[in-house]
């Protein structure tokens, strides 16, 4: 079913994975590629699955510190005819396309989106760039390379400056 996805399933669980979804085409998000964790419930396709953002995403209804998803597909009128194909097909892309900035779980998104829409979109951009584009390589193997420095102690972070130094 998900078979033109990279899809990634951490500990062979069948029920947690991370599929890598493209940003939609012609739109700020364009050219952006998140890693996003679905986990499916007991009861799904009864019971709808939890769906966050890993890398992070400048969005009104996409929570910034956690990835958490507002959508009220998903989190309010789930039906058993949908499946995971709607959500990366229909409800991610559409959720991009039209943010719902009165109802928001980033209130510094929502808010720079009703104030200045041009600004909002540049800092979209600046977030794809930074955290959504990775040289080629998939958003799932970004966050294990990632994953792997880190429990490894390998990993270093990329400020050059010296804490606690004040800039002259």
């Amino acid at each position: 079913m998900m078979s033109d996805y990279i899809v990634d399933t951490p500990n062979d669980r069948l029920n947690e994975f991370s599929v890598e979804f493209h940003g939609p085409k012609e739109s700020v998000y364009d050219g952006g590629v998140w890693k996003v964790r679905v986990e499916l419930p007991d009861a799904y396709p009864y019971k709808s699955p939890s769906i966050g953002f890993v890398n992070k995403i400048f969005h009104p209804n996409v929570d910034e510190l956690s990835g958490s998803v507002c959508l009220d597909v998903i989190n309010q009128s789930w039906s058993p005819m949908f499946d995971l194909l709607n959500i990366f097909e229909v409800f991610l892309p559409q959720l991009l396309l039209y943010p719902n900035p009165s109802d928001p779980l980033n209130g510094d998104a929502a808010s720079l989106m009703m104030k200045d829409k041009k600004e909002y979109e540049e800092k979209v951009k600046e977030y794809c760039e930074r955290y959504a584009k990775n040289n080629g390589k998939s958003a799932v193997e970004e966050g294990e390379s990632a994953e792997e420095d880190i429990s490894d102690g390998n990993y270093s972070s990329s400020d050059d400056e010296i804490p606690g130094r004040a800039d002259l």
